[in-house]
């Protein structure tokens, strides 16, 4: 195996949507010479479509789990279940095209140590405000509710450092994703991106995106079929994410401030995912 290689980690989850545009772009990819599939329980012809890639290309190995363990858990199981020096975690709902992948692992070799993202836009060419983010700081969030938005601008440079990127799309090498210990499996889902692109920083590596790699992302497929269960974990994501990093330096009353900021805008934002279906 030469050093190149990569291997391209998909977590599914009633993905039929998408999954095999995905799987498609995934297969025409340069250097990717490993695709493994994870599937939370999907119910809806998702592994179905699987298997028929798998059948087709057999660089495409999955594993079906009965239930969700979440995309942490799914995310490692993968890493686990390949070999390639280089791993990409990869949404189901997006679509790299031929170089994309390539780029990024040329990208983060040039760091020496690095988790890499790309430019994420959505069908209509609108930008993903999570492809760059700053880390949340919820004691600031008390004093000014604008802090809430995390989302940090390009610089213009093609590769810009940055705290954190998207969890649809990021690529370092399985050296960097081992010795931190790879996805916290505590999170379902949301905020396990956030916390791992603070251990990689922690770790003495960096973070960057590739503004020139623009990659088209759905965004939300998969979730959309059970907005509260994901909004209920996106708010359990952020609260564990502040426990881990940030309560210990703030006395009861902050952390009990914090708390209730948190889960004060769980119904709000699950009534709002309903509304809009």
């Amino acid at each position: 195996m030469s050093g190149d290689e990569i291997a391209a980690i998909v977590v599914s989850y009633r993905s039929v949507a998408t999954i095999d545009a995905c799987l498609r772009h995934l297969r025409a990819a340069r250097d990717v010479m490993q695709i493994r599939v994870i599937d939370n329980g999907s119910d809806d012809g998702t592994m179905e479509c699987v298997q028929r890639h798998a059948a087709a290309d057999p660089r495409i190995r999955f594993v079906a789990n009965p239930d969700n363990p979440g995309f942490a858990v799914a995310c490692n199981q993968g890493a686990n279940a390949s070999d390639a020096p280089w791993l990409a975690f990869v949404n189901p709902d997006l679509m790299v095209s031929s170089g994309d992948l390539a780029r990024l692992r040329d990208d983060a070799r040039s760091l020496g140590e690095a988790l890499v993202g790309a430019d994420l836009i959505d069908e209509a060419g609108d930008h993903d405000p999570a492809a760059r983010r700053r880390d949340p700081d919820f004691v600031a969030m008390l004093r000014n509710p604008a802090t809430r938005d995390l989302s940090v601008p390009s610089n213009g440079e093609p590769l810009q450092h940055v705290a954190a990127i998207s969890g649809a799309l990021m690529l370092a090498s399985r050296a960097l994703f081992e010795r931190i210990g790879g996805f916290d499996s505590n999170y379902r889902l949301h905020a396990e991106d956030l916390d791992l692109c603070r251990r990689v920083r922690a770790a003495g590596a960096n973070v960057a995106i590739d503004n020139s790699v623009v990659v088209t992302h759905l965004r939300g497929v998969s979730s959309r079929s059970r907005p509260v269960f994901v909004e209920w974990n996106k708010h359990r994501g952020l609260w564990r994410y502040f426990c881990k990093f940030d309560a210990r330096s703030h006395g009861l009353a902050t952390r009990a401030m914090v708390f209730a900021m948190i889960w004060a805008r769980f119904p709000i934002a699950a009534i709002r995912k309903l509304a809009r279906g």
